[in-house]
């Protein structure tokens, strides 16, 4: 099995290009076992993937992952610890962005630090959910001051358009890295963003690579799936298909992937991911999984190599579906619209 890349977002931050996500732990995907979550951190990181996305919204995530480090630290494991690096974010909730203050800010930073048992955070990822608020720039702002204070190692964004991060690079603020929505089916980046973060040295960490489970063999000569769905992931996706083509455009796709994935003796999930992974511009694909049965997969992505004909006929197909309207994130911040109102936007707990 090949060994799991490694990148640098900046010189002396080095992540696995393969991030274990933590939004599927926060329980709005079903049950979590606190126990197996944690155990299955070690597997991860037993098998190369030493990078974890949390953030400080997703209930319960950075405490499953501190217990996981004292557990480390506990069993005499330090070296563990030297290669783990976690990603959080900075997420203030809708509801407060008129008047949040930077005590505020700071109480939250300093929550994550407690939870995640750490005297620095490796990444802070900020967001902001409505940009009609102008204080976005103030905000990032007091994170720089957090950085260099020491409570923070690299600061980043997640989910801002390019208008936006043109403010707060021009503002001072200086993200290592950008986390986005980016995969086969959803290619706004490309309009914009791709090239700004380019300028700028900004690495793109991407998730929705696999579109919530529908870029799988599961999906493949399927009919299209009725309205209700587990979990607001497979709703917020099955929007984006039939944005981009529809369900015969979607089935079209699938069984490109599902010809390329018998030529290399893999399956759909793991093409459309490694197509990603081969994209110049992106850095690292955040995976996401409640519990178990995908890790084989993910450590053997780079047992898989596409070569130039089979990233030629992905694009080909890709290049004749339709686009989703407007740069990162603006069709999911508009709250009236369809794939906005599935949103939550006031998730902080204490």
């Amino acid at each position: 099995m090949s060994e799991v890349e490694r990148t640098d977002l900046v010189p002396g931050f080095r992540i696995s290009r393969i991030i274990k996500g933590g939004w599927h732990l926060a329980g709005g995907h079903g049950p979590v076992d606190a126990q197996q979550a944690v155990a299955e951190m070690d597997d991860y990181v037993k098998a190369g993937i030493t990078t974890f996305d949390c953030a400080d919204i997703y209930t319960g995530v950075e405490d499953l992952i501190g217990t996981y480090r004292r557990a480390c630290m506990a069993q005499g494991r330090a070296d563990i610890l030297s290669t783990l690096k976690v990603h959080t974010k900075c997420v203030p909730d809708l509801d407060r962005l008129a008047t949040i203050t930077k005590g505020e800010v700071q109480e939250t930073i300093d929550r994550s630090l407690r939870r995640l048992g750490v005297e620095r955070l490796d990444l802070v990822q900020f967001h902001w959910w409505d940009l009609s608020v102008p204080r976005y720039v103030e905000v990032a702002g007091w994170l720089g001051d957090f950085q260099r204070a020491g409570k923070i190692d690299q600061l980043g964004t997640t989910n801002f358009n390019t208008a936006c991060m043109r403010e707060l690079v021009a503002g001072g603020y200086r993200p290592a890295a950008f986390q986005l929505q980016y995969s086969l089916l959803d290619r706004r980046a490309r309009r914009e963003m791709i090239g700004f973060c380019a300028d700028h040295g900004i690495k793109l960490l991407c998730y929705g690579t696999v579109a919530g489970g529908f870029l799988s063999d599961r999906w493949l000569g399927r009919p299209m799936p009725a309205e209700s769905f587990e979990n607001r992931s497979l709703t917020k996706y099955r929007l984006i298909i039939e944005d981009t083509g529809g369900w015969d455009a979607f089935q079209a796709l699938l069984r490109l992937l599902r010809e390329i994935a018998d030529k290399h003796d893999t399956d759909i999930a793991s093409v459309a991911m490694k197509a990603m992974l081969q994209d110049p511009a992106v850095s690292a694909i955040i995976v996401g999984v409640r519990h178990g049965g995908h890790l084989d997969r993910h450590a053997r992505l780079f047992d898989v190599v596409l070569d130039a004909s089979d990233m030629a006929r992905i694009e080909a197909m890709v290049a004749r579906m339709p686009m989703l309207d407007g740069d990162v994130f603006d069709l999911e911040r508009d709250r009236d619209g369809q794939h906005g109102r599935i949103m939550k936007y006031n998730l902080n707990q204490s």
